[in-house]
């Protein structure tokens, strides 16, 4: 017997739908859409996920593009705002004026300086967001957030709880 197009093709067509109605009947019997997972769910043990008899194509995964100052700040910024406890207006002052740094770092990082000019600009551009900070924030709330930088998220929660836990005590011993 001679084997031509046709029936390659057929065999795998049936091949398919055999596939198909075993991955159905599958899900059909303790699985998905059955009486329950596992065993003892009425009509024996689950068959769990099936795998499909025809590859499944990886779409090529396309490269990450950067995220814009805008999306960086808005990532962080309810971070800061808990671990600062900002009301709106200090929140909104913050986020601008991250905003508008970041996005000078950023056009920094463009430009591919030489390693000594771009450290001299990013201190450029620090002392000129600390400056901003200083003057639109609380002097409490703008130290607070240098320490936030320094010390980093971990730790301040860590002294936040510690604090609490030693209100609570001052108050069962008073």
């Amino acid at each position: 017997m001679k084997i031509n197009s046709k029936h390659i093709i057929a065999l795998f067509a049936l091949f398919l739908i055999g596939a198909e109605i075993q991955a159905q009947v599958g899900y059909g019997r303790g699985g998905y859409g059955g009486r329950g997972y596992g065993y003892g769910s009425g009509y024996g043990y689950g068959y769990g996920r099936q795998r499909s008899a025809v590859p499944q194509i990886e779409e090529s995964q396309k490269e990450a593009e950067p995220m814009t100052a805008e999306q960086i700040v808005d990532s962080e910024m309810p971070k800061f705002t808990e671990a600062l406890e900002l009301n709106e207006f200090e929140s909104a002052v913050l986020s601008s004026i991250l905003k508008k740094y970041v996005q000078q770092r950023i056009e920094m990082q463009i430009l591919k300086l030489e390693p000594d000019q771009m450290r001299a600009g990013m201190e450029r551009i620090t002392k000129e967001q600390d400056k901003e900070l200083k003057a639109g924030l609380p002097l409490e709330k703008y130290d607070a957030f240098v320490e936030l930088l320094e010390n980093g998220f971990q730790k301040t929660k860590k002294e936040k709880k510690k604090e609490k836990k030693r209100k609570k005590k001052k108050k069962t011993k008073d």
